[in-house]
């Protein structure tokens, strides 16, 4: 196996594993972290934004697993 195959193969498996069947949910984990990040660094506003945000994520999940 060459170096450019075998990295190859490790990207497709991190893209399976990480964003796999619902890239939507992946985007939204990653604006999830972001907000988690800006509360993190002072921006005591968000700080109800996170629980919300994982609500909004849970629900749309809910959703897609019903109707999609």
């Amino acid at each position: 196996m060459t170096p450019t195959t075998a990295l190859q193969a490790f990207g497709r498996f991190w893209w399976d594993f990480l964003v796999g069947d619902t890239p939507e949910l992946a985007a939204g984990t990653l604006a999830v972290v972001a907000i988690a990040w800006g509360v993190a660094h002072g921006g005591g506003a968000l700080l109800l934004c996170v629980p919300a945000a994982v609500v909004l994520l849970l629900g749309a999940s809910l959703w897609r697993g019903r109707h999609g």
